[in-house]
């Protein structure tokens, strides 16, 4: 699973997720792409569901491309534990995911292929998701 190999601080503030993504909005690398409609943290867990169910359904064809990284940490503090006594540790790793933000990438397959392959990664993720193609994005 996808997370950062150091950090310069361990634990982070959660933030907020409002407007939309300008940056990773475009189809860059491959022909076809899977753009978040919704936001939402998405936890390395899923990127890799999602990435294992596309490369299942298209076998040996085509290359993915992964277009987020898991590089927050959510800290999550043990079961029936008082207040107080500080934040938690960090558990598991999320990717800030905005509206409009191309998660996944593919190449090198017909469209019907690709499109298959990302409607079982979208099963994966928590959000509503749109499959896109080079033409439609705005590059």
């Amino acid at each position: 699973m996808l997370s950062p190999k150091r950090t310069k601080f361990r634990k982070q503030q959660r933030g907020r997720m409002s407007g939309i993504s300008t940056r990773g909005s475009s189809v860059s690398f491959g022909d076809f792409a899977l753009q978040a409609i919704e936001p939402a943290w998405i936890t390395s867990r899923q990127i890799e569901a999602g990435r294992r169910a596309m490369t299942r359904y298209i076998r040996r064809g085509g290359k993915i491309w992964i277009r987020i990284f898991p590089d927050k940490p959510v800290t999550q503090r043990a079961a029936e534990t008082r207040m107080g006594s500080g934040k938690g540790a960090p558990e598991f790793w999320v990717a800030v995911v905005k509206p409009g933000r191309i998660m996944f990438e593919i190449g090198g397959v017909s469209e019907e292929i690709a499109r298959e392959a990302m409607r079982l990664a979208s099963f994966k993720l928590p959000i509503k998701t749109k499959f896109i193609t080079r033409e439609e994005s705005p590059s």
